[in-house]
């Protein structure tokens, strides 16, 4: 499919006609980037997206060990590390 760039403003577009927009999911916010010289349109991604996910599974953390209480203290501990 050929589309024509259309002006605006200082700027240039495509109309994206609306059956290709549903194949593909675009609404609202999505992304753009360029890769080998092509233009890539996609659904834009939401940050941090299936990280809670991810949490869940990993499990609860009542039983893992503090890495820094496992080790020894250094001479910077015993001699000049103070709490205030």
């Amino acid at each position: 499919m050929k589309v024509r760039l259309v002006r605006i403003g200082n700027s240039r577009g495509i109309r994206i006609p609306k059956p290709i927009l549903e194949q593909v999911g675009l609404q609202g916010v999505i992304g753009l980037r360029v890769e080998s010289e092509r233009l890539v349109i996609a659904p834009a991604r939401l940050p941090r997206a299936g990280w809670e996910e991810v949490f869940h599974a990993a499990g609860t953390s009542a039983h893992d060990e503090l890495l820094l209480d496992a080790l020894p203290p250094n001479e910077f501990d015993r001699k000049d590390w103070r709490w205030s």
